[in-house]
């Protein structure tokens, strides 16, 4: 969903959540956009009265963040992920809602279809990937990965409930691995939050160090049957110093970095892996 425009030319407040690690966008501008409403702030009002599901559901998950009015002043406004934004499209009767809800029809039938067969979507991934110019190499390696990251999941089990939480735990395991956060690791690679996912610039060795720091993760975990918040965060930082060990012993004897700014936005992947240079090595010790 981060690579769909669901607005190209209109003006749409929005905020980065670091505890969230995802942008939030003021609902009330949504609607103004969909609905061309001359007081959008009372058509929201009345779209929560007639649909209670929606007043509710926006009610219970949309949190109250300070954004700029044109005016210039920082007034506390209603604002949602682009989970909350789709759901709030569901209930607008506006002709431009409808490519959006088709296309929310579209991607609804193709998850059934993956619950009945799930190595369809292995194979939508990789087509995806191999789409954007990535190698079978480097795509198997990320299918890889996404099959042993399942913190959230493992996390959840283990008594961890908060989005925040997950983002720290996330962190905490990049930092022991690389010595960066994963925000710290995206603006190195001169990343863009909103549309650009860390692991699709990373090369195959950052792919592999980031599964070893989080298979030893839940390894670790597992042994110590860590619950709650606390335990998990040491069982993180444990699980990404196993990684964290191995990478700075592959750089002392490589002599090369296995962290780098190197990203796939301007060049594709195959081609980049096509330039690399066969058996060379850059001399001294890594930290």
């Amino acid at each position: 969903m981060s690579n769909i425009k669901l607005f190209e030319t209109a003006q749409i407040r929005s905020i980065w959540s670091e505890d969230a690690q995802c942008w939030y966008f003021a609902i009330v501008d949504v609607v103004q956009v969909l609905t061309d409403s001359v007081n959008p702030t009372d058509y929201l009002k009345k779209l929560r009265k007639r649909d209670p599901e929606l007043g509710s559901y926006l009610g219970t998950n949309c949190p109250q963040v300070a954004m700029r009015t044109d005016s210039g002043v920082q007034r506390q406004t209603l604002a949602g992920s682009v989970e909350h934004l789709l759901r709030l499209i569901q209930s607008i009767p506006s002709p431009k809602a409808e490519p959006f809800k088709r296309w929310l029809a579209q991607v609804g039938y193709e998850r059934l279809q993956e619950i009945e067969n799930p190595e369809l979507a292995a194979q939508r991934m990789r087509a995806i990937y191999q789409s954007k110019g990535y190698s079978p190499e480097w795509i198997e390696k990320r299918v890889r990965g996404i099959a042993i990251r399942d913190e959230p999941g493992e996390w959840q089990k283990r008594g961890v409930k908060e989005q925040r939480e997950y983002a720290i735990l996330t962190a905490e395991i990049s930092k022991a691995t690389f010595g960066m956060t994963p925000s710290e690791y995206r603006d190195l690679k001169e990343l863009d939050k909103t549309g650009d996912n860390l692991r699709d610039h990373m090369s195959d060795l950052e792919l592999i160090f980031t599964m070893l720091g989080e298979a030893s993760t839940t390894e670790i975990a597992r042994q110590h049957d860590a619950q709650g918040f606390g335990p998990n965060r040491s069982a993180a930082r444990a699980g990404g110093k196993v990684a964290g060990s191995a990478r700075r012993d592959l750089e002392r004897k490589s002599g090369r970095k296995v962290a780098t700014d190197q990203n796939y936005k301007q060049l594709p992947e195959a081609e980049a892996r096509k330039r690399i240079p066969k058996n060379k090595v850059k001399t001294g010790d890594a930290p």
